[in-house]
């Protein structure tokens, strides 16, 4: 299959999952996360606020509130298919902008520096085993991320990951991916 097939083949998946299971699964990947090394080091990591057929995100944002971590969302710039991650301290600071995704307002935070970041929670629709991912197809992380330098990580349910996908020269890999059984990569 080719990445839109994929990309296809894996909504639909993801749009598969009850209420309940993904609940219980978001929490519990988010857990394995935070006994991870990266997360207890990190004072300021980047992360999508999750739609509703995604991986819950809102679990570790609400954590990293509490442990005191600035939490960085990105802010895409669709004519240049650019981004940026902007600190939100709450959920008041972000607006809902095209394809149902919330992004922060830019009149009421501030823009974090990629060396300012210790780990970006890198989305995705599917994630192999050499870390390579399918996201959603504007190549918005994977420009992003040739000048980043911190941990990768990213958070899936098995059933999003698998031993090979097709990858592409600009595509960036992931360091480690934590599914709800624990380390896929």
């Amino acid at each position: 299959m080719n990445k839109s097939q994929w990309r296809k083949e894996l909504k639909q998946v993801l749009l598969s999952i009850g209420t309940e299971e993904r609940k219980a699964k978001s929490e519990a990947i988010s857990n394995l996360l935070f006994q991870t090394d990266e997360w207890k080091k990190a004072d300021c990591f980047g992360i999508t606020v999750s739609r509703g057929f995604e991986l819950d995100t809102s679990y570790i944002i609400n954590q990293a509130w509490n442990e005191g971590k600035t939490v960085a969302v990105p802010k895409c710039y669709s004519k240049h298919k650019q981004m940026e991650f902007r600190a939100i301290t709450s959920y008041e600071e972000l607006e809902n902008v095209y394809m149902d995704l919330f992004e922060p307002r830019i009149d009421v935070t501030s823009c974090i520096e990629a060396s300012q970041m210790n780990m970006i929670i890198v989305p995705g629709l599917g994630f192999d085993s050499e870390g390579y991912r399918i996201g959603y197809g504007g190549g918005y992380f994977d420009r992003y991320l040739q000048t980043y330098g911190g941990s990768k990580f990213s958070l899936a349910y098995t059933l999003q990951t698998t031993k090979s996908l097709p990858h592409e020269n600009y595509d960036i890999p992931v360091d480690k991916i934590i599914t709800e059984y624990g380390r896929f990569k």
